[in-house]
């Protein structure tokens, strides 16, 4: 019975450790029927205007001035203008791509991440208990944003965005 059972036992652990697909290190499934708390995106607090003749009428289905425009934001903090159109987003794109970019790029770094997960899946315990992984595989690649600050502003770069904390 007992040789059986370890027989059954390590068939399961050799079988387990054969796995194919995707090496998923985040595991962000929500397990219960509720709302999905990463797709809450928050608003932009309101506000109040010089004159509420000001105000333009409502209409179904637009917009208002409290939800967020990620694309907008994004635009704005690379220095664009977001309402500047296609010729704006030419300047922006050759203002990013000032340094020369790499053709490909998105491929090879895909490949080569998918190759670096698959060999940092983690322990059998935390693939069979459905752990998370991905601070364990990228720990040594973390940067501590407060130091880099410090780094970057003693070799005379400023980083208007990233003002220091506790000072």
């Amino acid at each position: 019975m007992r040789a059986a059972l370890a027989l059954a036992g390590g068939a399961f652990l050799m079988l387990s450790a054969c796995g194919g697909d995707d090496p998923n290190l985040i595991r962000l499934r929500s397990a219960g029927n509720g709302p999905d708390e990463f797709s809450v995106v928050p608003q932009k607090p309101l506000q109040m205007p010089p004159s509420l003749n000001a105000l333009p009428p409502p209409t179904p289905g637009g917009v208002n001035r409290t939800e967020p425009n990620p694309q907008a934001e994004a635009i704005t903090a690379l220095g664009g203008n977001p309402n500047a159109g296609a010729a704006g987003d030419g300047a922006l794109l050759a203002a990013t791509g000032r340094y020369g970019t790499e053709a490909g790029v998105r491929g090879q770094l895909a490949a080569e991440d998918e190759a670096f997960r698959a060999g940092n899946r983690g322990r059998l315990l935390d693939r069979v208990l459905n752990n998370t992984t991905y601070y364990q595989a990228y720990g040594d690649e973390l940067l501590d944003p407060q130091s880099e600050t410090v780094r970057w502003r003693q070799q005379g770069r400023r980083t208007p965005a990233a003002p220091l904390t506790g000072q």
